[in-house]
């Protein structure tokens, strides 16, 4: 059983960047696709973006507009989000998310993630 961990959240200004980091343990990410959500209290966990077994498609929310890139660098077990000119609307705490199904493909429903992480919270102030 895979065990993911989020780090790199914090508090931020406007227009900064931050990147967040998911670090696989217990067995390798290699092999499933990847993904990054967030959540606001009160309010669904929404998709953020995704990124397929071999690294070469990637999906993003509407509103991330050009502003975030995720990426995979297997051979240390990680996955980033790298978010840049983050808005206050972006503040919410994190998830990184594997889904083990699929290969070429990624999805945005979180009910297609099998593990997730605890998050890490970002917060931006305007």
């Amino acid at each position: 059983q895979v065990q993911l961990a989020e780090t790199g959240g914090g508090l931020v200004q406007a227009g900064a960047s931050l990147k967040l980091t998911c670090v696989g343990s217990g067995r390798p990410l290699e092999g499933s696709s990847m993904g990054w959500f967030r959540q606001v209290p009160g309010r669904e966990r929404e998709f953020v973006a995704a990124i397929n077994v071999h690294g070469d498609k990637t999906e993003y929310a509407d509103f991330v507009e050009g502003r975030f890139t995720i990426s995979r660098d297997d051979a240390k077990n990680l996955v980033h989000l790298q978010m840049n000119s983050l808005k206050p609307e972006d503040t919410a705490n994190y998830y990184c998310a594997r889904d083990p199904i699929r290969y070429s493909t990624v999805s945005r429903f979180s009910a297609d993630y099998f593990q997730w992480g605890q998050g890490t919270q970002v917060t931006v102030s305007s």
